[in-house]
């Protein structure tokens, strides 16, 4: 057999191993990256997420859920980490216009993630801020009928400690007081939702 037909035969076949490979998503947990990640045990970045995990809000008819935070957990922060930012955000929302679901801030260095409904568990195990709607938490309420909308959750390392800032901060002043350099590193997960 000619050796450059088997070499082509090889490089081919390692090719094809390595597409695959690429293509399959995580089951569901670490995802194994090396960096800093941060994911939903159980789900794949991009999972629709059940019914029950739906803003719960009776002034809006897009809001009939249970307002169950899901379940977070994260790795490889940077090593001069002192607290952890958690954000949702819903950037389709109002037209386009954007909508912050959940502020969360002060979740100490050692905490390697959240449990299904902490975001309105009490006593918190973080400090409390304000999203778009002035309310510690609201799930996703996209408009009945409408595609699967993206929910992006963003967990930032900061250099600050975790009792540095007061409670009921919105994502803007949050922000703010990470210039000059206190965000050390993000990692961000999607999840999705529709009714």
């Amino acid at each position: 057999m000619n050796p450059s037909l088997i070499l082509r035969g090889l490089l081919l076949a390692a090719g094809a191993v390595l597409a695959t490979a690429c293509a399959t998503p995580p089951s569901g947990g670490d995802p194994g990256h090396q960096g800093f990640s941060l994911w939903s045990p159980g789900r794949v970045d991009n999972a629709v997420l059940d019914s029950k995990y739906g803003g719960k809000h009776p002034a809006n008819a897009n809001c009939p859920g249970e307002n169950i935070s899901p379940a977070l957990a994260w790795a490889r922060a940077p090593s001069a980490t002192r607290s952890f930012v958690i954000l949702m955000d819903d950037q389709a929302g109002r037209a386009g216009l954007g909508v912050n679901h959940w502020v969360g801030y002060g979740i100490k260095a050692n905490v390697s993630g959240l449990p299904e409904g902490a975001a309105l568990a009490a006593p918190a195990t973080f400090t409390v801020g304000r999203n778009s709607l002035g309310m510690p938490y609201l799930g996703p309420c996209p408009p009945r009928g409408n595609a699967p909308q993206h929910y992006v959750y963003t967990l930032i390392a900061t250099s600050l400690e975790a009792e540095a800032l007061p409670p009921g901060l919105d994502k803007a002043a949050v922000l703010d007081a990470l210039k000059g350099g206190k965000a050390l590193g993000a990692a961000s997960l999607v999840l999705r939702f529709n009714h």
